[in-house]
């Protein structure tokens, strides 16, 4: 069994970070399947290559960037009023169905992706090994099985395999086992998610900097992971479509006022945290893990055939042995043995063909399209999770340490005031036994105090206090 030495950790090629990506492959789009709700279309090639075109993401992302900045600009001006139509009955519809339609798709493409992976992916356990493991994840194209994967050759432009039975539209990886299917129409959902922003604008509020990058950016990474077809987004697919069904419900309780903890949303903060710094961390891997791939090779080889001779005995003399001797004594032995060559023959030769197990460096990531899609996608997780970072702190961490030294400073004062009160009773029991040489009067006054509530009986008892006290040392 294959262990942990099938595993080489180096640093990538100097050659694979060249900016632009060249000799791309193009995108290959699912094949054709039967419907099913898993599968309620198929994805014309044509279509395929023309949404992951480096225009459409860019353009869109330009053009949403530059809407909220001006929108933002529109609500200052009115002082963030709402707009008229978040007031209608058919905004409230529209929000609910929005968060409702992103919250079942996420959920349904989690499913998808669930069902891949574990087609898709060999468990460490395997005869093979963790090279297997490691095979099933970097390499998307291919049939299945530790060395039959096709990878692009940038040089050639052409799909090899180490596998002579080559075919990169084969099934049995995860990118023809569905992550061709849902990561693309993921991709395009990222197009449909600003109007997230646009609902927040309509309500009079702006639109954050943490937003609109996160919104412009997730289009632009998720291009780049679909377009070169690169092993670690399906990460991205699969956990982002998890926490965004999460999320979508929670909008939508929150559209039908449905009152939920602040523990729910400050979890949801902490998986998207965690999801930027797991997948950053998993992408950039791919650039250093290479592994050893067994390949068998075959040869022809001639080897001479096996002699079918008998032995001679030796041992014992026989007849023919006693013959030889004779002739020997009469002829000769120079001419016995051209008698005995006479009949001897050339030895004969076969063709056999043998096999060989070499072991083969294979690198997790071969393209510079690939590595350009890992190294975008870290640059762009690594402010986004400070954004988040900084979000949760100020949203969460700041805002209860406030609350708790607020309502300390409230407990801190209402104890004062206690103190106070007792000490400003207790100075008026005494005067008044001085003065008036009883309790009837604090009895009453405690009477009085004790059908009052909150903050208002304080304040009555201390200045009933007060003026006892200032009634006593008038008269004192």
């Amino acid at each position: 069994m294959a262990d942990a030495q099938s595993v080489v950790v180096s640093w990538p090629e100097a050659a694979l970070f060249r900016f632009p990506p060249t000799n791309a492959p193009e995108p290959l789009a699912p094949a054709p399947a039967a419907l099913s709700v898993m599968r309620p279309f198929n994805i014309a090639q044509p279509l395929y290559a023309w949404a992951l075109e480096v225009t459409v993401p860019l353009t869109v992302a330009t053009v949403y960037a530059v809407a909220v900045k001006a929108l933002n600009r529109y609500n200052g001006s009115r002082n963030k009023q709402p707009w008229a139509v978040s007031k209608t009955r058919l905004f409230h519809c529209f929000v609910v169905a929005h968060n409702v339609l992103l919250a079942v798709y996420s959920a349904w493409t989690f499913v998808g992706m669930l069902a891949t992976m574990r087609r898709a992916i060999v468990a460490p356990t395997h005869s093979d090994g963790l090279a297997a493991t490691l095979d099933s994840l970097c390499r998307l194209h291919g049939p299945p099985g530790l060395g039959a994967s096709a990878y692009f050759n940038e040089t050639t432009q052409a799909w090899q395999s180490l596998d002579s039975s080559l075919d990169a539209s084969s099934m049995g990886r995860i990118w023809n086992e569905g992550l061709a299917y849902y990561g693309w129409i993921f991709y395009l959902s990222k197009f449909y998610e600003v109007l997230d922003t646009f609902i927040i604008l309509a309500k009079g509020k702006s639109s954050s900097t943490l937003q609109t990058y996160h919104h412009a950016g997730a289009m632009i990474c998720m291009w780049a992971g679909m377009r070169y077809m690169s092993a670690p987004i399906w990460m991205f697919v699969l956990v982002n479509s998890f926490i965004h069904s999460l999320m979508y419900t929670y909008y939508t309780l929150t559209a039908f006022a449905v009152k939920v903890p602040v523990g729910v949303k400050r979890a949801l903060t902490s998986m998207q945290i965690t999801q930027f710094l797991v997948g950053a961390t998993y992408a950039m891997t791919h650039s250093f893990i290479q592994y050893l791939v067994p390949v068998v090779t075959s040869k022809t080889i001639t080897v001479p055939e096996a002699s079918s001779a008998l032995p001679l005995a030796t041992a014992t003399p026989s007849p023919a042995g006693m013959l030889e001797s004779l002739r020997k004594l009469l002829l000769g032995s120079q001419h016995v043995a051209k008698a005995a060559a006479a009949p001897a023959v050339s030895p004969s030769f076969k063709t056999i063909v043998v096999s060989e197990t070499s072991r083969v460096t294979q690198p997790c990531i071969v393209t510079t399209g690939e590595t350009f899609a890992i190294w975008l996608n870290v640059l762009y997780l690594a402010p986004l999770t400070w954004l988040f970072v900084s979000f949760f702190v100020t949203s969460y961490v700041k805002r209860s340490n406030a609350a708790h030294k607020i309502k300390g400073a409230l407990q801190r004062h209402q104890n004062n005031v206690i103190l106070a009160e007792k000490a400003g009773w207790d100075a008026a029991r005494d005067v008044e036994r001085e003065v008036y040489g009883g309790q009837d009067l604090v009895h009453a006054m405690t009477k009085n105090t004790q059908d009052a509530n909150g903050s208002a009986d304080s304040q009555s008892e201390s200045s009933v206090a007060s003026r006892v006290q200032g009634r006593a040392r008038r008269r004192a």
